[in-house]
């Protein structure tokens, strides 16, 4: 029989890779049928689809070049945020029958990676995109529920990961 704390212990390591796993068809969709998600990040940056009647119109980006950066910057992001978890959750489970010290360390790249996440859809998407760039007037090109999705599930993973390990 299994110990509680190995338990808490595998479930924070396959978090982590369902996290990572996550990522990593995100990145190879988003390279792989590149134009999909560009068009959401052309029409939020352009404001096209939000009220007609906004007054925040100003905000709205029109350059093809700035679509293509802020999209391929989203894409190095998950990428990197992708690394950071699939080597994190690969060092959680190396080391989940290791001393509580040696666990504890081993979340590093982890949270690294939540962290990234987090900057991700709370900062790129709910932030940036939906009050800069009045995302969450569009109902079209609107995000914000998957954002928010997104951010609880890393949210909690980070808990997850903060609760203390005993040996």
């Amino acid at each position: 029989m299994y110990s509680v704390q190995f338990l808490f212990r595998l479930a924070k390591a396959i978090s982590v890779a369902a996290i990572g796993l996550m990522l990593l068809l995100i990145v190879f969709g988003n390279t792989t049928d590149y134009y999909a998600n560009y068009r959401f990040v052309e029409h939020v940056m352009k404001m096209d689809t939000i009220f007609p009647d906004s007054h925040v119109q100003y905000r709205s980006i029109n350059h093809s070049f700035l679509f293509h950066a802020g999209y391929v910057f989203i894409i190095f992001m998950q990428t990197l945020m992708a690394y950071c978890c699939i080597k994190g959750s690969w060092l959680l489970f190396k080391n989940i029958n290791s001393d509580a010290a040696t666990f504890h360390a081993s979340k590093n790249w982890a949270v690294a990676g939540i962290i990234i996440g987090i900057l991700i859809w709370f900062l790129g998407f709910e932030v940036i995109g939906g009050e800069w760039f009045a995302m969450w007037q569009s109902s079209i090109w609107n995000g914000l529920a998957n954002a928010e999705r997104i951010v609880s599930f890393l949210v909690l993973v980070l808990i997850l990961l903060h609760f203390e390990e005993k040996n």
